[in-house]
């Protein structure tokens, strides 16, 4: 919502589905016709809301060449997966390891909860399941530094990883500190909310499944 400029994509040409056709515009937030509406989301962070109606600008806003901006903008937005990607490899550390050091100092029966055998187990699954993640996190940002297209296949794959085992982390996390990992006393809590948002940015695990299908099948 504090954005001064906003760069719009809109299709000039083509049809819906077309891949030509997309430009990019320039277009200053305070320009008449355009409203910004923000608001807070679940995870502490803002957003905003945009509204274009008969907005008018000049051929000076226009962005690169015109009906080609489709693959500057699906570049943009694998790095951006990537980088929300890489946040949530950092915050699934961060919950397994506080979880870990929880299970260490919270007593129960005259014991540390962490030398409860079953929980001991579900914390391992919980560590494995971020190590698979980070794993192929550096697998999709070595291909993506070598061959961006080629890597397109892994980060719809690492994106679809991150959703299901960031849910089993933060599951086990917030059970694991006794329900109270969901209030606001504590920071698992919060890191779980933005784990949640994380999934829901930029495809969640379903659409990212169905493109990591098609992709992979296009290529066998």
């Amino acid at each position: 919502g504090n954005a001064d400029l906003l760069i719009v994509p809109a299709r000039t040409s083509g049809e819906q589905t077309d891949e030509d056709g997309i430009t990019l515009f320039a277009v200053p937030a305070d320009s008449k016709g355009l409203k910004v509406r923000s608001y807070p989301t679940v995870d502490g962070q803002q957003a905003a809301e945009i509204t274009l109606d008969k907005v008018a600008i000049d051929g000076s806003a226009v962005i690169g060449e015109p009906g080609k901006g489709f693959v500057v903008l699906d570049a943009a937005i694998d790095d951006a997966r990537l980088a929300v990607c890489a946040e949530a490899v950092g915050i699934m550390q961060i919950m397994t390891d506080k979880t870990v050091e929880y299970s260490k100092n919270r007593m129960q029966f005259g014991v540390p909860i962490g030398s409860f055998q079953a929980l001991q187990h579900r914390m391992v699954d919980a560590m494995m399941a971020y190590e698979q993640a980070k794993s192929l996190l550096f697998k999709a940002l070595c291909e993506y530094k070598i061959d961006p297209v080629s890597a397109e296949t892994t980060i719809h794959a690492l994106k679809v990883l991150i959703d299901r085992n960031s849910k089993l982390i933060y599951g086990e996390a917030i059970q694991m500190h006794g329900g109270m990992g969901i209030t606001d006393e504590l920071d698992i809590g919060h890191y779980a909310k933005r784990l949640m948002m994380i999934n829901a940015t930029l495809g969640d695990g379903t659409f990212h499944r169905t493109k990591f299908i098609e992709s992979t099948y296009a290529a066998a």
